[in-house]
């Protein structure tokens, strides 16, 4: 009981540690790497696999004190490699024209599995040396890693991340002390001795390299470039799930953050403060006392011109963030507005702790502020608005450089498009305000979007209902419940040029009319809109250089632009800047894969291959390929479901940390008790005990696949916590199922061949550690549904592959 506790608590610290580090890596960098942190974490237990398979009986002699001693450096290797790995200078914007930013992505995604690896031991020790517990020690290992990842939330709202790896660590040395203390089988003061005093030192080392650690945040991001400045600093810094927020205070230069302002402007920003989260996407709070002549800078941006074409009485602010946009509807005489924001500690910021400085913006009786998502919010109001705003919910600098590409947003694709149409009145406005990107990307592939949005939604004639202009910065984009009339042209046209803004488009434009102030080499924008509106839309988005077919929520990537036929172009431009043009995610994505692909090989294939007598397998035996196919394409199938339904869920749960935690603690934990259950398949009198577990995995996938459109619809339309809860019934069955075909192979192994369960540990985290990466470049190229249709075909291969007779050929 007490080694199953130390289990439980060691796979409780090892998956805290990995959503930990997708939320280090997310303020560090740019992005999550969801996909990376979890191929290296797999990495790990793989490469355990390998260790067990061919030292097994040298460990299994001494297995108390490895079973500890993994432990105890665990908790040692886990701070000690977060601290090593954030030396190494990795930039992946720079990884097409430095070559070496490849050699320092494989340093950081070796160094991080190291953690994994002793974590692995831990589990995989346990399994050979109490086969007869297979599904006990499988299901505490399963347990404990759900809670974990529950309890990583939980630390995440009271600490910040680096302070959490102490708390991570000591649970692991509380583990090894369990184990020391009543897990032993000779209960000696020489033994507590023996295992206490290590733990004591794992916690000494543990808190000096905590102390020490410090976050080496990218110096591109916004954050680090504004604290260069004199003068500049950090006045505040708050954490959360959702990012970690830093005020900073310009004492020198003062903050001056107007997105889209005209060069021609006659007016600047007041006093404010900069807000980043994760370090970039700065926004400002601007000083307020009511004054609306201090704020009349803007109406000097691309994102006002709404409010000249009508004078709207109902707006709906989605991304309020800390309320320049809100601002900005008080300058026009707005009677109400609506303010949704997700992040609540963004919204305290300006109703709370900087509520004087802000002129108490968001406690003024025209404005309601809601805590939600964007989605979320129109799923559950019965309103109607005039005008609906999303203006600029990303940074410019990560955007421009590409490093989103790899991000799932559900903000812009067609149904969201459709949803935000469906709540603005006749004749209202629907406003999307974005970078200027030369060439066009994210703009066309936005148009394209919309466009199809409209045409699901039987508009005969959507260039009668699209309105679109542009500033050196930023591009606003109109779509109008009903036809753009001849007088808001007039008006569209009279706003532009007395701010030097160009049109793009409207009703009857001719191309004369574009492309005169912030003159472009050619009229790209203006150039895609109208063959996007014409005959040959498909034509047009198939012959340009830039993936930018509509984003959907099957494939919510508007910021996914990569052509591999572009490539050689682009490569060919390398040395005069056209590294740019190819976004850097999806070159890390690539690369990442192929070291996954590297690491495994060398790591776990080929000494498993090369060792085949030591593992017990007879020269010319056949068998163990079923053992391999069997564990191997499971592996596939199980982190395919795993990662689609990742992806899948951000849409209900808002948040990608959300989405994780929810579904990937559902996973384990339903799949513990999934193992639990196994044993009883055995004895169910059917060709193959796996043939019932898969059956229902397939059955719920295409449930889920096939209605989840209007799944989405109701639970976007529900509370918070019913969205959580309904979350969790709808992927226990699933997790239930997924988690019997492993142990029920691994209990059959452990009847007829015990010599191959360590191989196929090893040969399941080969698969694994690949499959994570896999699937998010699949589900980004085709969509979640074929990734989830690609993983029933896989579990179908796994059934025929099942190891029952044929593994007795195998042993020596």
């Amino acid at each position: 009981m007490a080694n199953l506790l130390a289990i439980a608590l060691m796979s409780l610290s090892a998956i805290a540690y990995e959503v930990l580090l997708m939320r280090l890596f997310a303020i560090i960098q740019w992005h999550h790497f969801a996909f990376m942190i979890i191929s290296l974490a797999l990495l790990g237990y793989g490469v355990s696999g390998v260790v067990l398979a061919l030292n097994r009986e040298w460990l299994m002699r001494r297995f108390e004190r490895v079973f500890v001693a993994n432990m105890m450096l665990f908790g040692i290797a886990a701070p000690l490699c977060f601290l090593l790995a954030q030396a190494v200078p990795f930039n992946p914007a720079e990884m097409l024209w430095t070559p070496a930013q490849w050699l320092y992505l494989c340093a950081m995604y070796l160094l991080l599995a190291i953690p994994f690896f002793f974590a692995a031991n831990v589990i995989g020790l346990a399994f050979y040396r109490y086969k007869e517990a297979v599904s006990a020690i499988y299901m505490a290992d399963l347990l404990g890693a759900g809670a974990g990842s529950l309890l990583i939330i939980l630390l995440l709202f009271l600490l910040f991340p680096q302070t959490i790896l102490s708390v991570l660590m000591l649970l692991a040395a509380g583990a090894a002390l369990i184990v020391g203390c009543y897990g032993t089988r000779e209960k000696t003061s020489e033994s507590a001795l023996w295992f206490g005093t290590p733990a004591i030192l794992v916690i000494a080392v543990v808190l000096v390299l905590t102390n020490v650690t410090s976050l080496n945040i990218s110096p591109y991001k916004g954050q680090n470039q504004l604290l260069r400045l004199p003068g500049s600093r950090i006045i505040e810094r708050y954490s959360s799930p959702l990012g970690e927020i830093s005020v900073v205070s310009s004492g020198g230069i003062p903050v001056r953050h107007a997105p889209g302002l005209s060069l021609n402007a006659t007016a600047e920003p007041p006093e404010q403060l900069a807000v980043f989260i994760d370090a970039d996407n700065m926004a400002a709070i601007t000083a307020f006392d009511g004054n609306l002549t201090r704020i009349n800078y803007l109406d000097q941006t691309t994102s006002a011109l709404p409010y000249h074409l009508k004078r709207p009485a109902e707006v709906l602010i989605l991304g309020a963030g800390t309320g320049s946009d809100v601002l900005q509807a008080l300058y026009h005489a707005v009677a109400h507005i609506d303010a949704v924001e997700l992040n609540a500690q963004v919204v305290d910021l300006v109703t709370e702790k900087y509520a004087d400085f802000a002129g108490h913006l968001y406690a003024r009786p025209q404005v309601s502020v809601h805590v939600n998502e964007a989605r979320g919010y129109l799923a559950s109001t019965g309103k109607n608005f005039d005008l609906i705003n999303l203006s600029l919910l990303d940074g410019f600098g990560a955007s421009a450089a590409g490093v989103y590409s790899l991000a799932e947003n559900y903000l812009y694709t067609r149904q969201a498009i459709q949803a935000y149409l469906r709540h603005v009145k006749p004749d209202g406005f629907l406003s999307i305000t974005r970078w200027i990107k030369v060439p066009p990307r994210d703009e066309v592939k936005l148009l394209a979007t919309v466009i199809d949005a409209l045409k699901q939604a039987k508009v005969e004639n959507p260039s009668q209902q699209i309105l679109m202009i542009r500033g050196w910065q930023t591009s606003t984009l109109l779509i109008k419940n009903g036809v753009i009339s001849a007088d808001e042209i007039d008006k569209a046209g009279q706003f532009s040029r007395v701010r030097s803004f160009d049109p793009v488009y409207y009703p009857g434009i001719l191309e004369q009319d574009v492309n005169r102030f912030n003159i472009q080499q050619q009229p790209y924008l203006y150039q895609a809109m109208t063959a996007l509106l014409g005959d040959d839309s498909r034509g047009f988005m198939a012959a340009y250089k830039f993936n930018v077919e509509p984003a959907t929520d099957d494939k919510p990537y508007l910021f996914h632009f990569f052509k591999w036929r572009t490539l050689p172009e682009i490569l060919s431009l390398w040395r005069g800047g056209g590294g740019v043009l190819l976004e850097s995610g999806y070159l890390l994505l690539m690369a990442a894969l192929l070291q996954a692909v590297a690491a495994s090989v060398l790591l776990i294939v080929l000494p498993l291959w090369f060792c085949k007598a030591k593992l017990g397998i007879v020269q010319g035996a056949s068998g163990h390929f079923r053992v391999l196919g069997y564990f191997f394409c499971l592996g596939l199938a199980f982190m395919f479901i795993e990662i689609a339904f990742i992806q899948k869920f951000i849409l209900i749960l808002h948040h990608p940390l959300y989405a994780i935690t929810v579904v990937l603690s559902t996973f384990l934990v339903s799949a513990g008790l999934g193992s639990h259950f196994s044993p009883k398949c055995l004895g169910i009198a059917t060709r193959s005990p796996v043939l019932l577990p898969v059956a229902g995995i397939a059955a719920l996938c295409l449930i889920y696949v096939l209605g989840f459109d209007g799944i989405a619809g109701f639970a976007l339309g529900i509370g918070v916590s019913s969205r959580y809860l309904l979350s969790v019934i709808l992927i226990a069955p699933l997790g239930f199922c997924m988690g019997m075909p492993f142990p029920l192979a691994l209990a059959k192994l452990g009847q007829t061949s015990p010599a191959l369960i360590p191989w196929a540990w090893g040969i399941n985290g080969c698969a694994s550690v690949m499959s994570a990466i896999l699937a998010t470049l699949l589900a980004m190229q085709y969509g979640f549904t074929v990734l989830i249709m690609l993983a029933l075909v896989l579990y179908g291969l796994a059934v025929g592959f099942f190891p029952d007779q044929v593994v007795r050929e195998t042993s020596a």
